[in-house]
C-alpha cells in the first residue's frame, strides 16, 4: 500500500503532536527554572507541526493527492494538537503558587472542546446525508488564531520576557472569542437540515405525486438489476 507524500507529511504531524504531549508533561511551573527547557522544545515542536499542517495542504492540492484518509486524519491531528495543548495549559502542570501561569482557564478550555465536538459532530452528520461541509474562512481563522497563541505561551515563558505578559494574555482571550464565534457560520450552515421538521422528529416531506410517473416517463433513468 502506497501512501501519498501529503498524507506522510499528515502521519509525521502525529509523531509530532506524540512527541510534544510526552515533552510538554515534563514541565513543572513550580520549578520553572530547571525545566524551562521543556517549553523551548516544546515550541519548536509545536511551530514544526502548524507549519507541516500548511504544508500538507498544499502538497495534496498540488500534486492532485486530495484523499479521504487526508480528509479526515488531517483535521483530528488539528484538533489533537491544539484542544491538548489547551488542556495541558489548564492543568496542574502550569500551576505556581495556586495560580495559573498560562492564564488559561478551565472553562476557555471546555469552550474550545464543545466548538470542536460541534462542529465535528455537524460535518459528520452532513457528509453523510451527501452534503458538503468543508472548512470555511472562519474554521481557518480559527485555526490560526490557536496555533499563534499556543505559540506565544510557548515562546513568552519559555524565554520570560516579563514586558509581554500582556500579548500572552490577550492572544488567550482573543482565542476564545473566535473560537465561539467561529462556530456561528457552521450554525447557519447546518439550520436548514437540523431545524427542518423532519429532523426534528416530523413526518417526511411528501412526494409530489406526479413524481412517479416522471420518473417512469424520463429515458435517462437506469434500473438496478
Amino acid at each position: 500500500m502506497r501512501i501519498t507524500l501529503p498524507n506522510q507529511v499528515t502521519l509525521g504531524r502525529l509523531v509530532l503532536a506524540i512527541v510534544f504531549f510526552i515533552v510538554l508533561a515534563f514541565f513543572q511551573a513550580e520549578q520553572r527554572t530547571g525545566t524551562r527547557w521543556v517549553l523551548a522544545v516544546s515550541f519548536w515542536l509545536f511551530l514544526a507541526a502548524a507549519l507541516a499542517d500548511v504544508l500538507d495542504g498544499l502538497l495534496a492540492r498540488m500534486m492532485n493527492q486530495v484523499t479521504s484518509f487526508g480528509r479526515v486524519v488531517d483535521p483530528v491531528v488539528d484538533k489533537v494538537m491544539v484542544c491538548g495543548a489547551f488542556v495541558y495549559f489548564s492543568s496542574q502542570h502550569f500551576n505556581a503558587g495556586g495560580r495559573n501561569i498560562t492564564d488559561v482557564a478551565p472553562w476557555m478550555v471546555l469552550v474550545i472542546l464543545l466548538r470542536e465536538l460541534l462542529v465535528s459532530a455537524l460535518r459528520a452528520h452532513s457528509e453523510s446525508e451527501g452534503r458538503d461541509f468543508g472548512a470555511n474562512w472562519a474554521g481557518k481563522l480559527k485555526m490560526l488564531v490557536q496555533s499563534a497563541t499556543v505559540c506565544v505561551i510557548l515562546g513568552q515563558l519559555a524565554w520570560y520576557e516579563p514586558n509581554l505578559s500582556w500579548l500572552r494574555t490577550g492572544c488567550v482571550w482573543l482565542t476564545v472569542v473566535v473560537t465561539a464565534l467561529s462556530t456561528l457560520p457552521y450554525a447557519r450552515r447546518a439550520h436548514s437540515f437540523l431545524l427542518s421538521g423532519e429532523a426534528l422528529g416530523g413526518p417526511p416531506p411528501a412526494a409530489r405525486p406526479d413524481a412517479g410517473v416522471a420518473a417512469l416517463l424520463d429515458p435517462s433513468r437506469e434500473t438496478a438489476n
